[in-house]
């Protein structure tokens, strides 16, 4: 499907994605994603030293513990970029931090993700 997605249905996935955080619908998150999804994080490493998380099971407990600990996550999408079989989300959190969602696809679903942080260390997404 992102192979030969177009700007439009790119920007609506990106939409749709925040629309789904922003509501606290994490099944409906996790929908996109492939059962031997891999997803990398700055944050993550708070909660793994490698800050790499495998599988779908995984990053459900990871994103529900990020969404307790985060009561006002919210995200703005300002961006999106359409690329081969990947597509980037650019988007304001809850802190007003600038991150960068990088969704690499297999057919319709994420095998691949990486959260970026623009110039954050630390505790980018403001985890308490």
């Amino acid at each position: 499907m992102i192979g030969s997605m177009e700007h439009n249905e790119a920007v609506a996935f990106a939409q749709s994605w925040a629309q789904a955080w922003n509501s606290r619908d994490l099944e409906r998150v996790l929908s996109h994603f492939a059962q031997d999804v891999v997803f990398t994080s700055p944050v993550a490493a708070q909660f793994r030293d490698s800050g790499v998380i495998t599988g779908k099971d995984e990053l459900r407990e990871y994103w529900a513990e990020g969404l307790r600990r985060i009561p006002d996550l919210h995200f703005e999408v300002l961006g999106v970029y359409l690329g081969l079989h990947t597509l980037v989300i650019n988007y304001r959190n809850q802190l007003g931090r600038l991150v960068c969602e990088v969704l690499v696809f297999e057919g319709d679903l994420v095998v691949r993700g990486h959260g970026t942080y623009l110039g954050e260390a630390g505790n980018p997404a403001g985890v308490r």
